[in-house]
């Protein structure tokens, strides 16, 4: 279960990284998505993947003390859904506003909007032999 959760893994990542390279700002976001549930999985199955075992067990002298699964990777990817959402959500309100300041989401377009800055002028120091 492991490798394929693995593969799985990798799968989500080139995708995502294949979506970041793309020139659009609506496409960035949905590669940073993909990213961020691979690493979410990836740290999913770095825990190890116990099933049918309860995470926590109440304490109780009846009950058996056998293996649990861990909680702290779960803990973990709670978190990282969270934070991965509000930068999510912050994300796409600099996009639609910038699709709404500048009519378009290609970066080259949004770029061309940047006022032109001047090449910087080479002072030219005369020559000692020019300044007698």
């Amino acid at each position: 279960m492991e490798l394929v959760l693995a593969v799985l893994t990798g799968g989500l990542v080139a995708g995502g990284v294949y979506l970041m390279l793309r020139r659009n700002l609506e496409r960035l976001l949905f590669g940073l998505v993909l990213i961020s549930n691979a690493v979410n999985l990836l740290i999913f199955t770095s825990g190890g993947l116990t099933r049918g075992r309860p995470a926590l067990l109440p304490v109780a002298p009846d009950v058996a003390q056998g293996a649990t699964a861990n909680p702290l990777p779960q803990a973990l990817i709670l978190t990282a859904i969270v934070i991965g959402f509000g930068l999510l959500t912050f994300a796409l309100v600099l996009v639609h506003r910038t699709y709404r300041e500048f009519g378009t989401l290609d970066p080259d377009a949004i770029r061309e909007t940047e006022p032109e800055i001047a090449p910087a002028v080479a002072k030219v120091v005369p020559d000692a032999e020019e300044a007698a």
